[in-house]
């Protein structure tokens, strides 16, 4: 087995994996499972998880190499986008119904530009000759250096007049039509709609060899300038627009081995504001939900496992059956938690301070590796569980699920209201576990202090004692929980209770509620205080 030191635990982000450099790392390490096959049945249209479950690290894994007859892309929403539409919206006066045709021409257009003229020539008799007349009207407008990214497919849109004069014009020498077609600057929707019927054409007359699968990512973060009613009417004009393709147009199209197919990346609270047209079938009919619990009698056949040990194990120069590298690297077991166990295995642990997501794992490994060389352990190659119950690791662990959770808030609140929103664990007094009337008492000093100091500008989630119960337990940060039979706690963490039937799980009142155990140490929970 390698020394720790030589191990290579990667990136945080999947993003980072796009490069030449890093994707045969990310090919030894990455994982085959379900969830990769499902991306593949024909009706699966959108790809949820919670962030760090991975979304973006499968859309990189398929964009990085062609895999099962599928060539895809992946593009990320950035802060200029969301500002390009917000001017579209006040120079064109815009509706959700424009944003939703904007967004289909954008994704249109950028499936378009994945063809190659090997592809569209692959088949003898192949009727793509309007797509190819199409793209030379494309390469004309961007001067045959199209960069294929949103804000460049925006700018295609912003100047519709002159794009759809430039589709008509090649049309026209093409097919030899005779008829003339005018457009208006001022007749925004109507050239927006000629252009997008004319590639539904060129696309629907094409046989394609492979799949083309395009993802889009970056929806999870809100750009802080963007106000959250601008940037959810884009997003909603995004998914319709994601449907309505997929459902609408591409799954239609007649004689063609490869399809077409876009998938958009969404978190579980993200794809419930989006309020779709029966969301909860869609979610279960057409959706890719990334769910990686799994309980501790069972953990050692897990996904979460699997992945965690394939982490360890392919770097080495030779590799081992399931379970060899964790158990080498991580052999410690650790004082049981319950009675009818003799032991915890250290996979417990991580399980206990993770929110069962793989980058959770990840991070704790990294950081583990960490102080490992910095406390220069050579005399023991294995990760030392003294390392990992010290205050270095918890500290930089709880600060690395805050930082999370910071950005989960950041969809629909300031930063100014997060920092308001922490005051509220000052006035349990350094309690980690509380019941319903202690956490009331809190609450109503948390609610007296932002009336002394915010006045009229209190955060909408403070609206009530229940409603902001309702708010900590989305986010995770607490769980409730209930005494069995047996004496043993069953916990309820929002995330371990959301299904396809229940993707916003309600918190109970009157019980018992606990602070997640890897939020204490940044919380400055878990000590009493004066």
């Amino acid at each position: 087995m390698k020394k720790i030191s030589e191990l290579n635990l990667g990136f945080i982000d999947a993003e980072n994996y796009q490069g030449l450099e890093n994707k045969e790392l990310f090919n030894r390490i990455f994982v085959k499972n379900k969830y990769l096959d499902r991306i593949f049945l024909p009706h699966n249209y959108f790809l949820i998880g919670d962030k760090g479950t991975g979304k973006t690290a499968y859309a990189i894994f398929l964009t990085n190499n062609h895999y099962n007859n599928t060539k895809s892309d992946t593009k990320f929403i950035r802060e200029t986008d969301y500002e390009k539409f917000i001017t579209l919206k006040r120079e064109k006066h815009l509706q959700l119904s424009d944003y939703t045709s904007i967004w289909k021409v954008i994704i249109l257009l950028l499936l378009s530009n994945s063809l190659t003229k090997e592809e569209l020539d692959y088949y003898p008799f192949n009727k793509g000759t309007k797509m190819k007349i199409l793209l030379s009207a494309i390469n004309e407008y961007y001067s045959s250096a199209f960069s294929p990214e949103i804000i460049y497919a925006l700018n295609f849109i912003e100047n519709n007049k002159i794009a759809a004069e430039l589709i008509s014009k090649y049309l026209k020498v093409g097919e030899e039509q005779s008829q003339s077609t005018s457009f208006q600057e001022s007749k925004f929707q109507v050239n927006l709609l000629y252009i997008e019927k004319k590639f539904i054409e060129a696309i629907s007359n094409i046989k394609l060899k492979n799949n083309h699968f395009l993802f889009i990512d970056g929806i999870d973060v809100r750009p802080g300038e963007i106000l959250f009613s601008d940037y959810l009417e884009c997003v909603k004009g995004l998914a319709n627009a994601v449907w309505s393709l997929n459902a609408d147009f591409f799954t239609k199209i007649k004689d063609s081995t490869g399809r077409f197919k876009v998938i958009l990346l969404l978190r579980p609270d993200i794809y419930y504001s989006l309020s779709l047209q029966n969301s909860t079938n869609k979610l279960r009919d057409n959706s890719v939900y990334l769910d990686w619990r799994t309980t501790y009698p069972e953990y050692r056949d897990s996904e979460l496992f699997c992945l965690a040990d394939k982490l360890l194990n392919a770097q080495q120069n030779k590799t081992t059956s399931i379970g060899k590298a964790w158990d080498h690297y991580v052999p410690w077991c650790g004082k049981s938690t319950f009675r009818e166990r003799e032991y915890d295995p250290s996979f417990y642990k991580f399980l206990q301070l993770s929110y069962s997501r793989p980058r959770d794992i990840i991070t704790m490994l990294q950081i583990l590796q960490s102080i490992f060389i910095q406390k220069n352990h050579k005399e023991n190659e294995v990760f030392q569980e003294s390392d990992f119950d010290s205050h270095d690791f918890q500290n930089q662990y709880s600060q690395y699920l805050m930082g999370g959770i910071r950005d989960q808030l950041s969809f629909y609140y300031t930063n100014s209201d997060f920092e308001l929103f922490l005051k509220f664990f000052q006035f349990l007094n350094g309690k980690v576990e509380f019941d319903y009337d202690e956490y009331i008492v809190a609450y109503k000093k948390f609610e007296a202090f932002l009336f002394d100091n915010c006045k009229n500008d209190i955060p909408e989630f403070v609206e009530s004692a229940d409603g902001f119960l309702q708010f900590l337990y989305v986010t995770n940060m607490i769980c409730y929980y209930e005494e069995l039979l047996n004496g043993n706690p069953m916990f309820h963490f929002c995330y371990k209770e959301r299904n396809f039937a229940n993707i916003s799980p309600k918190v109970k009142s009157h019980e018992h509620y606990r602070i997640h155990y890897g939020l204490a140490k940044e919380l400055n929970l878990g000590r009493s205080i004066k």
